[in-house]
C-alpha cells in the first residue's frame, strides 16, 4: 500500500486562493496530488466558464462549497463552485484573482509514490494530466 501524505493549512484575507495552492505545492514539493477540501469565503470570484474562453469576475462575498483538482509541480488545475448571499451557486475553472474575505481552510492530498505532469493535447488545444508511478 502506498502512502498518502496530507497537507493542511488556513488562508486569511486577501490571499489570492489559486496562487495560495500553488505556493503551497512547490513549498511542499509535492510531486503529485489532488485538493481534499476547501472551505471558507471569497470576497472577489474569478472563474473561466465552459466555454475555455469567457471568463467571470464577481465581486461580492461568496461561500465556498467546493474546490476540486489535481496538483502537479508546475501546474494546480482547480474548479470551484460557490454560493452566493441568495444561496445561488455558480462554478467554474478557478482562476487567479479569488480573493479569500475571511478564511479558507485547505486540505491537500500528496500522493508522493507518483508523478503528475502537463503534456500539450492537441485534440484539446490544452495541457493535460499525465500520470506516472515513480
Amino acid at each position: 500500500m502506498h502512502a498518502v501524505t496530507p497537507v493542511a493549512f488556513r488562508l486569511t484575507r486577501g490571499a489570492d486562493l489559486k496562487l495560495s495552492i500553488f505556493n503551497a505545492v512547490k513549498h511542499h514539493k509535492l510531486p503529485a496530488g489532488c485538493v481534499a477540501s476547501v472551505v471558507g469565503c471569497l470576497s472577489h470570484l474569478v472563474i473561466r466558464t465552459a466555454d475555455g474562453k469567457s471568463t467571470l469576475n464577481i465581486h461580492d462575498d461568496v461561500e465556498i462549497v467546493s474546490v476540486s483538482g489535481t496538483l502537479t509541480p508546475d501546474h494546480v488545475h482547480l474548479h470551484i463552485a460557490v454560493a452566493n448571499k441568495q444561496g445561488d451557486m455558480i462554478g467554474g475553472h478557478l482562476m487567479e484573482g479569488s480573493i479569500v474575505s475571511h478564511t479558507a481552510e485547505v486540505c491537500l492530498l500528496s500522493f508522493p509514490q507518483m508523478a503528475f505532469t502537463r503534456e500539450f493535447d492537441e485534440e484539446t488545444g490544452y495541457t493535460e494530466l499525465v500520470v506516472s508511478e515513480k
